[in-house]
């Protein structure tokens, strides 16, 4: 499919279609990654991993999460808007929604993906394999060069804090603070 299709395709969906879209991808998401983790990989470790609470580890995955962001906020107001167009479906997501709810959508995704991303595939194929992988599921950046290397650098960013730390919990943090944050700026219109 190429970007006028999906673009075609996205505007056939009303935003409550798209939420419900986006809620849905998550939870197969939840269910790949158990079966992957119970028919293909061992998944002693996922929970270990999830269980480790480290204040440190927090902090970090924050920082890491909010300095993203932050760099985000430089290339938005600088670069053309081109460079940041993902055929409107952020936009269309978050621009109404109330904070809490982008929250909630915020969470349902770290924690799918970094389950998913980190705690099995990265594991078991490595951080390379993981973060390409990452990056193509992320469907609409493909069309955009710019999108597609910065989800590739934020993805290995994301892996080697899970490398550094050994915490899912670190790495839900950071992607949380990422896609909270710049769900907030979506919705205020920071950068329009």
């Amino acid at each position: 499919m190429n970007k006028q299709k999906y673009s075609q395709l996205l505007n056939t969906l009303s935003d409550k279609e798209l939420i419900k879209h986006l809620y849905i991808t998550q939870f197969i998401l939840l269910i790949i990654s158990a079966g992957l983790g119970i028919f293909v990989f061992q998944i002693e470790d996922l929970f270990t991993s999830l269980s480790l609470f480290n204040w440190n580890h927090i902090l970090i995955g924050f920082a890491l999460g909010a300095a993203v962001v932050g760099l985000d906020m430089i290339f938005m107001r600088y670069l053309p808007e081109k460079y940041h167009d993902d055929g409107g479906l952020n936009k269309r997501i978050f621009q109404n929604m109330h904070p809490a709810h982008i929250a909630i959508i915020a969470a349902v995704i770290s924690i799918s993906e970094e389950i998913l991303f980190r705690g099995i595939l990265q594991t078991n194929l490595g951080l390379l394999a993981a973060s390409i992988i990452f990056a193509v599921i992320h469907y609409r950046y493909l069309f955009n060069w710019f999108l597609f290397v910065n989800i590739i650098f934020i993805s290995l960013l994301i892996g080697f804090l899970y490398m550094w730390t050994g915490s899912l919990l670190a790495t839900i943090i950071m992607h949380f603070t990422i896609d909270f944050f710049l769900g907030l700026l979506i919705r205020y219109k920071i950068f329009d």
